[in-house]
């Protein structure tokens, strides 16, 4: 009994006795929805760099914003929201009109961003609203937040259901949707714009600089476990759910940030699915022996 006590007191206690744990936990949860099915798709177009790229281009957005209201959750997501479609946009028209490549484009755009972010914010804000921006304050997300997240991460869910066909032959083979009629510009216009909204909720809780781990690391995790892209997706929910857990439950227990905490869980899921996956490098050594030397 004793046992079962001291599992529930580490685990679930927590989540139980504390509102602002149960908050987090569902801001968790709403986040690895919407963003690990998005961060599968980064991965299989060979984006994922570009992912976090634009987790930093949303940051003078959010900076202008702040410059303007404060520390409003309005006036910061919608900021991030426009600069982050607009860095999209214009890397992808600077590598269709130029002989730049998009991740140099989207490279560019980025450091150009990062950098203007952080000069904006420390024009009017301290270092303490610096580190806000930058790393987030998942422990102290409020109703309002968990209502935008939880919206973004529906809208995503929904629209990536009426654009998933077109959406995976554009990942897959764009060429083929080009014969046959299909709008791969459009498509692949509405795939960023899922990015920069999963980014704009994840930065309301992780900040700019840990948004793309619970959305690249959850997805990459998953390779090690599903080969069907559905099976990806549902397997990145899952160890975003897992990651979630783990690190907010670390951060409460030891007392060190939580959006750090919650990206090295996912790190070590990665590893764990690395090593052990259905996929893993240990399942395929005892499968395959005669790979081991």
């Amino acid at each position: 009994m004793s046992i079962l006590t001291t599992v529930y007191d580490v685990t679930l206690a927590p989540f139980v006795d504390f509102g602002f744990m149960r908050r987090a936990l569902v801001a968790c949860i709403a986040l690895g929805l919407g963003s690990g099915p998005v961060g599968v798709l980064l991965m299989l177009r060979r984006m994922s760099l570009v992912g976090d790229a634009m987790s930093h281009a949303v940051l003078p957005g959010a900076a202008v914003g702040f410059l303007v209201a404060g520390l409003s959750l309005p006036a910061m997501g919608l900021g991030g929201l426009i600069v982050g479609l607009a860095v999209a946009l214009l890397s992808g028209l600077v590598s269709r009109t130029t002989a730049v490549r998009e991740d140099a484009s989207f490279a560019s755009f980025y450091l150009t961003s990062l950098a203007a972010g952080v000069l904006i914010v420390s024009l009017k804000g301290s270092s303490v609203d610096l580190l806000h921006v930058l790393f987030g304050t998942i422990l102290a997300i409020d109703q309002n937040a968990l209502y935008l997240i939880a919206g973004i991460s529906s809208l995503t869910l929904v629209l990536l259901a009426l654009i998933y066909r077109p959406l995976v032959m554009e990942c897959f083979d764009p060429g083929f949707l080009r014969a046959v009629g299909g709008r791969g510009h459009l498509y692949h216009v509405l795939f960023l714009l899922l990015v920069v909204l999963n980014l704009v909720a994840g930065f309301q809780s992780l900040g700019t600089l840990m948004a793309v781990g619970l959305m690249m690391l959850p997805a990459v995790a998953a390779r090690f476990w599903a080969v069907s892209l559905p099976g990806m997706m549902f397997s990145a929910m899952l160890v975003a759910f897992l990651a979630g857990i783990v690190g907010l439950n670390i951060s409460f227990h030891t007392g060190v940030a939580s959006g750090p905490t919650i990206v090295l869980s996912a790190s070590g899921i990665y590893l764990l699915s690395f090593l052990f996956g259905r996929l893993g490098i240990v399942r395929q050594r005892l499968s395959r022996p005669h790979l081991a030397g």
